[in-house]
Order: C-alpha cells, then structure tokens, then sequence
C-alpha cells in the first residue's frame, strides 16, 4: 500500500537584507520590498507561486520575533497562525529545526513531506517551478533522501554555492549528488562552469521528516534531539519550555550542519528563471533598462550617465534627483538616507549598515 504524505511548504524570510539598505530595515528587510515586481513584496511573490500546488493551511512562514507582527499584519493569504516566530536567532538549521517541530505538533501521527522555500529569490514561470517543486518532493517521498533544487550555472558566479553531482547517475528525476561545494573563487567557477557537474545552490530543499529526522541522528544529533523534545512540548502548548529547550541549539547554517554531511542527497535541476536577489546589483538582471543601461525608478534625471542603478523611493515629487556623467554606481534615495556606492562593492552594503547599527542611528 502507497504511503500517503501530507504535504507542507515553509518559506524562510527571517533574513536582515543588510545589503539592501537603506530602503531594507531591520522592521522591513527585503523579503519585504517590491524589488522584482512593481506591486508585490518578495515575500507575497513566494506565497502566491506555491499555493497552487500546496493548500493555504500548509503553507507556512518562518520569520523572527521582530518581524512576526509585520508578516501576519501583511494581508498574505494564508493564517495568520502559520506565520511561525522562531523564539531565538539559531541560523537555517535552527529555523528548520522550529518548523519540523512545529508541524509534526500540528500533525499528529501524520506523515510529512516538507517543501522549504526562499523569500528573496526572483524565479519566473511559476507554473514550471511548481512543476519542479512536485517533482523534488516525489523524489523526496519515493527515496530516503535529502532532495534539493539546482541551477544550471549561466555565468562564473562567485557569490553563489554550488551543488556537484554523481555524473551519470539518476534516481528518477533526481540526480545524486556528491557534495557541496562553498563560494568559489573566479577561477574554480569557471572549472565549475565548464564540468556540466556543478549547480547553482538554490537553497531549497524537500524532505519526509523522518528522513530530515534521521539524517540530523547521524550529522547533527544536538538538532534531531531538540527538534523532537520542541515537538512534543509544542503538543502539549508548553510554548515556553519549548523555546527554552530551543536555545540549546548552536548558531550554525543547515548547510553546514545537515546537507554537507548527510548520507543521500538527491537533486532536481530546474527548468525556470533563477535568480538570487542578494544585493542592489540583482536589479541590473530583473528589471528593465533605459537605452543607456540604466535601471531607474522615481524619475531621477541621468544625463551622459551608462549602467547605474539609480531609485528614489520618495519619487520625484518629494526629492528631485540628478545624475551626471556617472558610470556604474548604485545610487539608493530612501526618505531619511542615501547611499552611493559602486557596482563592483555591491556586497559590500551591509557594512554602512553595521556600522551605523553600531552607532546607533535610527536609520537602520
């Protein structure tokens, strides 16, 4: 007799988004900000592509303390009770730790296949992405296995992991995969480019819970006692014990503490358009130029200005902004802070952010 799984999806937005500033604050991180789509947050983008495959009361999202009150208060179209508030900052294995516990309480003797999503990617073709997304979590339903979603790399990227599989080996859809591999360097990205055996690490993944259970057994045995003590204290509404027992857990990725590490590892290659929105210079790869490759939003005026990314939020009713003979710059006007910095140092962002959180501006 087939098993038959109920089906979950979380979707992660606890993130800062520091190298958005300023328009990402510590109460509006970027999985709150329109930055793909002229009219909807990342974070309602995430929701409305799933709910198609997977009901409104199994989708859940996992955010902190601090944001918890402006996601239910968000108008997302799911309950307000499965906006999960993770009780401390423990990383993505802490987060996903929370969400196991949360819906094995919820669901009792039931058996669950998880679908974790992001809150900050641009994908395109929702349709074939929700494709791929059933078809992860057949293979993760079928096999005793960890599934995840890869990208075929397009370009050298440095500021992505990636995903190496077995070459030649499938299960099913899926392909095995041999490890993962960290940020690399230009040059190993280009050997990663040129193999055909290295995928963009999307950072979604799909599991039974007994799998995800069993693998933390062997790779983190501190997250799989935790996962199923918070589990059993959540069933029995012991909301406090169970956030005590929670910040046992050390500050650790779930890359580094269960996906490295785990004994299978299955992977699907995607088949829609991907794209992390890491920082400003994403912009330049989803949204529209002028003739001078310019990305502007609020009616700045750019004279013998090429490729800047220029958007004043107030528009340009409330700040009038011009730019001069400038050359790939990012140039952010929020309502009370500006930031000017060069493409290149994109990444760079979030170090104005922690310093002026060091010194305690209100701009943060």
């Amino acid at each position: 007799m087939a098993r038959k799984f109920r089906r979950v999806a979380v979707i992660m937005a606890g993130g800062s988004g520091e190298r958005f500033w300023p328009l990402s604050r510590q109460q509006r991180p970027k999985q709150m900000l329109r930055l793909t789509h002229p009219r909807k947050t990342l974070l309602e983008e995430a929701v409305e592509r799933i709910l198609p495959l997977i009901p409104a009361g199994q989708v859940f999202v996992s955010t902190s303390d601090i944001l918890a009150p402006s996601i239910r208060g968000a108008g997302l179209p799911i309950p307000r009770a499965n906006v999960l508030s993770e009780p401390a900052r423990r990383n993505t294995a802490g987060c996903l730790s929370w969400v196991a516990s949360e819906v094995m309480a919820r669901f009792p003797g039931e058996e669950i296949s998880l679908a974790v999503l992001t809150a900050d990617h641009m994908i395109g073709q929702p349709g074939r992405f929700r494709s791929k997304v059933r078809a992860a979590m057949v293979a993760a339903e079928k096999n005793d296995a960890l599934v995840t979603i890869g990208v075929r790399p397009t370009r050298p990227e440095t500021g992505y992991g990636y995903i190496e599989v077995v070459k030649g080996r499938f299960s099913g859809a899926a392909r095995r995969v041999s490890r993962f591999r960290e940020k690399p360097n230009r040059e190993l990205a280009e050997e990663f480019v040129a193999s055909g055996q290295h995928y963009w690490n999307s950072g979604m993944f799909f599991w039974r819970v007994d799998t995800f259970l069993r693998e933390l057994d062997g790779a983190s045995p501190i997250h799989a006692e935790v996962t199923r003590n918070v589990a059993a204290l959540l069933a029995k509404k012991k909301a406090k014990p169970a956030a005590k027992e929670f910040e046992k857990l050390p500050d650790i990725s779930i890359d580094y503490a269960l996906m490295e590490r785990a004994s299978s590892v299955l992977m699907v290659e995607s088949n829609f358009p991907w794209d992390d929105v890491g920082s400003w210079d994403a912009l330049d790869r989803s949204r529209p130029h002028d003739a001078a490759g310019n990305v502007a939003e609020g009616d700045p005026v750019l004279v013998e200005s090429r490729g800047n990314i220029v958007i004043n939020e107030a528009g340009a009713e409330h700040i009038a902004v011009g730019i001069v003979g400038a050359e790939n710059l990012i140039v952010i006007i929020s309502r009370d802070s500006v930031l000017v910095a060069s493409k290149s140092s994109a990444q760079d962002v979030r170090l104005v952010a922690r310093e002026l959180k060091r010194r305690g501006a209100k701009q943060v």
